[in-house]
This record gives structure tokens, C-alpha cells and sequence, in this order.
């Protein structure tokens, strides 16, 4: 995915634990880490907000776009990735597929 999370970068920049925030923050030390790691579909913005006072900082200090990031394997040129379901257009799934292959991948939102 071409959004990467630095959040590991801001922790490090402000000498704070991960066990730290995520007690601040009120999530999961195991939440915490999926997000770190980028292994989530989302952020709710009420979570964002809250690493953001605790840290100090803005939403772009914590993430990134960076285009043609190759960790998906996902094509820019908008090409069907794993799982789309065969014989359907590029970008279009069954309901719940996502959430399928999120849960199976071991992401979460946060």
C-alpha cells in the first residue's frame, strides 16, 4: 500500500514506548503494533487525534504517500490484485471480500 505509517519514527523522535502510548491512547499494546507495522485497513480519526495530542504532532508526521511502493505487489496501473475474484472486472469484489481477506491477512482496524 502506498501509505506508509512512521509512527515508529515519531516514538523514537519522542523517547516514548510503545506500551506507553498505546496505554495514553486507550488501544490494544497488540493494536498498537499492527498499526506500526501498517497491517491495518484503517484509522479511525478519534484514535489519530489521540496519538497526535499524546505525541505532539500533526497526521502527516505519522503517515505517508508514497506512490510505487512494491510491499503489496499491487500494480499502479490499477490491475487486479490477489483475491479480486476470477471473472470479475479489475476493482470489483463480492461483498465481504475485503473483510475476507483482510481477517485472513490478520488486519484490523484501529
Amino acid at each position: 500500500m502506498p501509505i506508509v505509517v512512521r509512527l515508529d519514527v515519531m516514538l523514537a523522535q519522542r523517547k516514548m514506548r510503545s506500551k506507553e502510548l498505546a496505554e495514553a491512547i486507550g488501544i490494544t499494546e497488540a493494536n498498537l503494533s499492527l498499526l506500526k507495522s501498517g497491517k491495518v485497513r484503517g484509522v479511525r480519526f478519534d484514535t489519530l487525534a489521540r496519538i497526535c495530542a499524546v505525541l505532539d504532532c500533526q497526521p502527516g508526521d505519522l503517515l505517508a504517500y508514497e506512490p510505487g511502493d512494491a510491499a503489496t505487489g499491487a500494480q499502479e496501473t490499477g490491475g487486479a490484485t490477489p483475491g479480486a475474484g476470477a471473472g470479475r472486472p479489475a476493482g470489483r469484489r463480492r461483498a465481504g471480500a475485503a473483510d475476507d481477506a483482510a481477517d485472513e491477512a490478520g488486519a484490523a482496524d484501529v
